[in-house]
């Protein structure tokens, strides 16, 4: 056996049947599945079944603790020589695995990854959020798939791993939030190298609703921080650049108001006119940033909805992450707290 996928899972039944219905139209076939029900309240053992004559299929149901040592419940599982991790939520073509081979034949490599992308039959929120998150005016295109002059560090809703190697870092760690980013730089640190294979890509359905996708960014906030304390030196400045652009628009926001209300309260033409340009160039980079997005998001999208959908998930995504990412500093780096004091409430499960 080759390849063996691990599959964290936790109350996804619906999505795990359309993933495990697109690994059963796979041009490489020489491959088995682990499902890892991570303490689920509502399984997905019936929809397995389904599959238990089309694929190499196991199925194992364990108390709930967290998509990372789920991955390693599976990995110490798997028979191949290559795990392959992918989150529930996505959804794999078929020409994936059959890419992922062709690059270890062309150029054998320790652990690897790919891009991932919004499919035709997403909703236009989640259309709206995938461009969000692989957006060159959102995350810098850092998640867009793009070939990288720095290290490539594999993401878990598309990354594969040498088994070997995978063993010898001990897996992941008991991290609620950024272990995958952990990982990778445990990999890298240990000596093995890691590749983007560009062909190797996944449909990636991400959340379904901006209060989720909020709370989703808001931890990779936290995370940061904490990687940062974990591995030192590796914060880029496009890490830090939500946190100044969530505390450029409050300033701006925070202005305009101001300039509205002296507008309307001040009695003086003089004073009025002040406050209303105060106002209009407080709101002016706002709206200028909002019609980049909308315009970008609708040619890539060919999609006017989508484009104005996008408006919203785009602050969602800075700000969401901004915000995380300031209240990590603060309570990390200013308090003092470890991981565990900072985050025991909403970090770990």
């Amino acid at each position: 056996m080759k390849y063996s996928f691990i599959i964290p899972v936790y109350n996804r039944p619906d999505e795990v049947d359309e993933l495990l219905d697109s690994l059963t139209r796979q041009a490489y076939a020489d491959f088995e599945v682990i499902i890892v029900e991570d303490g689920s309240d509502v399984r997905c053992d019936e929809v397995c079944m389904k599959y238990r004559d089309l694929l190499n299929l196991k199925y194992y149901c364990k108390p709930n603790s967290g998509p990372g040592q789920s991955r390693n419940y599976g990995v110490e599982r798997a028979t191949g020589d290559y795990v392959i991790i992918l989150d529930s939520d996505v959804v794999v073509p078929p020409g994936y695995l059959k890419a992922v081979d062709g690059e270890l034949q062309r150029k054998p490599c320790d652990f690897f990854g790919g891009a991932d992308a919004s499919h035709p039959s997403f909703t236009p929120v989640q259309k709206a959020i995938s461009y969000a998150m692989t957006s060159f005016f959102t995350t810098g295109g850092i998640r867009g798939g793009k070939k990288k002059l720095d290290k490539f560090y594999p993401r878990s809703y598309n990354m594969g791993v040498n088994r070997g190697a995978y063993t010898a870092i001990c897996g992941f760690e008991r991290m609620r939030f950024g272990e995958d980013i952990d990982f990778s730089y445990r990999m890298i640190e240990a000596g093995y190298e890691s590749r983007l294979f560009p062909e190797a890509w996944v449909w990636h359905k991400r959340r379904t609703d901006l209060r989720k996708f909020f709370r989703q960014v808001y931890n990779s906030g936290i995370a940061r921080i904490n990687l940062e304390k974990r591995h030192p030196g590796t914060m880029k400045l496009v890490h830090m650049l939500p946190a100044a652009f969530t505390v450029g628009v409050m300033t701006w926001l925070v202005l305009a108001i101001a300039g509205l209300l002296l507008a309307l309260l001040c009695t003086n033409a003089t004073c009025k006119t002040i406050g209303m340009v105060l106002c209009l160039l407080s709101l002016s980079p706002i709206i200028l940033y909002s019609l980049i997005i909308f315009i970008d998001s609708s040619v890539r999208n060919r999609s006017l909805w989508v484009g104005l959908l996008s408006v919203p998930a785009a602050f969602t995504q800075l700000m969401g992450y901004g915000l995380g990412f300031i209240s990590a500093w603060w309570k990390r780096c200013v308090l003092g707290k470890d991981e565990f004091q900072a985050f025991e409430k909403t970090f770990y499960k």
